[in-house]
């Protein structure tokens, strides 16, 4: 049974985070509630050492940070992907979107990939913590290979999903992430504007623009942009 209510405002019950989901139009099963619970009282516990998020109550962390995952889960089931994709997710820092995203959309192998040591300490811990399936934590550089990578044994030299939120520049991350992808992969941008060019526009660097999503968070509108890597 779900939890209503917690007395600690660093530590939502799954309650707690159950109605939080439903007043953005989300509808989590106990197991996700609890992961997302137990997730959000990880992160909280570290900000106060580490400043992981600028926000430092959980609602609003979860309305301006964790929500976009929810979103971007939906997003993800629609793509074109294949049925065990090897996803990449660069400058994972605190997890969001990757923590809760692997909670809602667990398919194939997850890298989130950290260059600052104490955020890949973080990640390695709240990995652990929830048990997320399939999920890695990269110490290192994006452009590093995954074949060294402790524990994953890698089946494909270049990516099928590349996921961005606040990496790089979107001119500059397109070369990296073209070096990244298998050709027909798709790059991912989590972005606060609409695209600048209109859907199939080419945007450089092989890529075409295959999908524009805009979505609400915490008053605001944000954007998915999903990017196709032109085949060989």
């Amino acid at each position: 049974m779900i939890k209503k209510r917690s007395d600690n405002p660093y530590a939502p019950a799954p309650g707690e985070v159950s109605g939080e989901a439903r007043r953005a139009g989300f509808k989590l099963d106990a197991q996700q509630a609890e992961a997302l619970s137990r997730y959000l009282t990880l992160l909280l516990k570290w900000n106060r050492a580490m400043n992981l998020v600028g926000r430092a109550d959980w609602p609003g962390v979860f309305r301006d940070l964790a929500a976009d995952s929810l979103h971007l889960a939906e997003f993800l089931k629609e793509l074109p992907l294949p049925e065990v994709p090897l996803t990449l997710d660069l400058g994972a820092g605190a997890g969001l979107p990757g923590i809760p995203l692997r909670v809602l959309w667990p398919r194939g192998d997850y890298v989130l990939v950290e260059l600052r040591e104490k955020r890949a300490i973080f990640l390695t811990q709240a990995v652990g913590a929830l048990k997320l399936p399939r999920t890695f934590v990269l110490h290192g550089r994006a452009e590093a290979s995954l074949a060294a990578l402790p524990g994953f044994k890698l089946e494909r030299e270049r990516a099928d999903v590349v996921l961005s939120r606040a990496f790089m520049p979107w001119p500059q991350l397109l070369p990296l992430a073209a070096e990244l992808l298998a050709p027909g992969g798709t790059l991912v941008i989590l972005a606060n504007e609409a695209a600048p060019v209109e859907q199939g526009a080419d945007m450089g660097a092989g890529f075409r623009l295959s999908g524009v999503r805009e979505y609400p968070a915490d008053g605001r509108s944000r954007y998915f942009w999903s990017l196709v890597l032109a085949s060989a």
